[in-house]
């Protein structure tokens, strides 16, 4: 029996106008904003719609994309379109909880908004960075990785390419040591904060107080955990991971394969950008992958 993913991008995905023609469109998508919009702190509608630099900083980024995404899963959900499971890429990972039935979609935007900012402000800004390794095989980085202090893997993406994050000065020793162990690139991302490091415990401990005051909810179907790769069936599972989750490694290409093997065989990506459809062709090409990132996908998905 065929089942669907829904599945959700994580920062870095991002940019001005996402989601602008759901609002516009879809009476669901323009109260989820509104809502959101009323219970933030700052003009969400404008920074997800209009051209501004606001977008990339982490403690706007995160709740301006997961109601984008959510706005877009609502309108689908609308049109009698459903998941049989569902995951998401580190933030993305919100969004899927909430598309599963595990949260509602203010208690998600409104955690994101505090989940943003104690990423971007646990560590000094410059003190901490992230690099993309690409073209090595993951048991050859990690080799690397033990013979350099305070950096670790942040993100397993997919085959041949990885995140590495930490301390910048070590980042920086452990991307020349990768470059010449063979890896093909090893690219800087443009972030705030070593994400996924250890580094990040602190800014997890606190997001816990603030977990500890939602609801969480019976659900719906089942999403896939990035600290562990696994399904979760159990409410009371969600919270300690989404804790764990701020400064434990992404283990994406493990959740896709624990997808497929229940049976997992269509793949569809809500949300700005084709970042997880490029994973998914490099985990699996055999499985089928849809996007969703502006009305006219949806409309031709659903029809």
């Amino acid at each position: 029996m065929s089942k669907t993913v829904w599945m959700f991008p994580g920062q870095g995905a991002q940019k001005a106008g996402m989601a602008k023609d759901f609002y516009e469109n879809s009476t669901l998508a323009r109260q989820l904003f509104d809502e959101a919009d009323a219970a933030l702190d700052f003009d969400l509608k404008d920074t997800c719609f209009e051209e501004n630099e606001q977008i990339h900083l982490t403690e706007y980024t995160q709740p301006c994309l997961v109601t984008a995404c959510l706005a877009m899963a609502a309108e689908l959900r609308k049109r009698g379109f459903r998941p049989d499971m569902t995951a998401g890429l580190s933030l993305g990972e919100y969004a899927a909880i909430a598309a599963a039935g595990g949260m509602s979609p203010p208690d998600a935007i409104r955690l994101v908004r505090k989940r943003g900012l104690l990423m971007q402000n646990t560590i000094p800004a410059g003190e901490g960075a992230m690099c993309a390794v690409l073209g090595m095989e993951t048991a050859v980085i990690e080799t690397v990785l033990s013979g350099v202090d305070g950096v670790t893997i942040a993100n397993y993406n997919c085959p041949g390419q990885l995140v590495i994050t930490g301390r910048t000065a070590a980042i920086e020793t452990a991307a020349e040591k990768l470059k010449a162990a063979g890896a093909r690139r090893v690219v800087p991302l443009k972030v705030s904060g070593p994400f996924h490091s250890p580094l990040l415990e602190s800014a997890g401990e606190k997001l816990s107080e603030e977990l500890a005051k939602v609801e969480f909810h019976e659900l719906d179907v089942p999403y896939y955990a990035n600290v562990t790769a696994a399904k979760v069936t159990d409410k009371a599972e969600i919270a300690p991971l989404l804790a764990k989750g701020v400064s434990s490694p992404v283990r994406w290409q493990q959740s896709v394969e624990a997808m497929i093997a229940d049976g997992a065989d269509t793949f569809v990506e809500i949300g700005p950008g084709r970042t997880l459809a490029g994973f998914l062709k490099k985990i699996n090409p055999g499985v089928k992958v849809y996007h969703v990132a502006a009305w006219e996908d949806m409309e031709s998905l659903v029809q």
